[in-house]
């Protein structure tokens, strides 16, 4: 248990530190964060399954500024883990996503910390001119900070991992029954999130399509996503020749004004 609870400090690390520490680069998403737990905990397909569901869920919390919405790293290590410790997998999934909402604020809290403490030191820093010192103190608190906040997934995983797998164990069969559609059930609700803030009535005929191309004509969500590529493609030319036409109008315009104002100059 010890190593998969260092997997799972390890993969918060590289993930949500990751996508700071080089600029947003989108590695803190669940199904990332899922690809490298299987890495790292050797079960490539059941990370890429779970850190899959979570994106669902996770898919509407959107993070603006330092305001965090769900902290999604840490859940999905945590799902993973406990997945690869005999957890079952909806049910890990269940635990997990309360952790990603109590995170975001323990990540907020360390956040507010940091930059209380450190933050007058950079700044004189930064006026002296001390790059060098600037550079160093940026990556030693890089590595600090989310060393030791990686350490809620190595307990929970290190004094969590069994405790929740005897309680699982023990839950009657109706009941994981109820988990486990309530698994089901989370990425609904990460996708009504999402189309909660997307939701328009020129976008509606879209969705609309998407379902029926699913649900009657049986085609997979791959064909479909080919489907809405080809869709905004053909979207885009035609608003780059309006954007061009508009353009061109309002040139061929100033050309009839200038023109316009020429002969009025001659024959004034």
């Amino acid at each position: 248990m010890l190593g998969l609870a260092f997997m799972a400090w390890l993969t918060v690390v590289i993930c949500y530190g990751g996508n700071w520490l080089i600029g947003q680069c989108m590695c803190e998403r669940p199904i990332v964060v899922g690809l490298v737990a299987g890495i790292l905990m050797g079960d490539i397909p059941m990370g890429c399954i779970v850190g899959a569901s979570l994106e669902a869920i996770f898919m509407g919390a959107v993070n603006i500024g330092g305001a965090i919405s769900a902290e999604p790293v840490t859940a999905t290590a945590l799902a993973v883990a406990f997945t690869a410790a005999g957890v079952e997998q909806n049910a890990a999934i269940t635990v997990a996503v309360p952790v990603g909402v109590v995170t975001a604020f323990l990540s907020v809290f360390m956040n507010n910390i940091v930059c209380t403490l450190f933050g007058p030191n950079f700044d004189r820093m930064a006026q002296a001119g001390h790059e060098r010192g600037l550079a160093v103190q940026h990556y030693v608190l890089w590595f600090i900070k989310y060393a030791v906040f990686a350490l809620i997934a190595f307990f929970g995983v290190y004094l969590g991992a069994e405790p929740v797998s005897a309680i699982v164990n023990q839950i009657p069969t109706n009941l994981m029954n109820g988990l486990n559609a309530v698994g089901s059930l989370l990425p609904a609700v990460g996708m009504a999130l999402l189309l909660q803030m997307l939701w328009s009535a020129q976008l509606a005929v879209y969705f609309f399509l998407g379902f029926i191309l699913n649900i009657y004509l049986g085609l997979p969500m791959i064909a479909i996503a080919g489907i809405g590529v080809i869709f905004a493609a053909i979207q885009a030319f035609r608003d780059k020749e309006l954007f061009d036409m508009e353009h061109k109008g309002i040139a061929t315009a100033a050309s009839g004004d200038a023109a316009t104002s020429e002969e009025e100059d001659f024959f004034a």
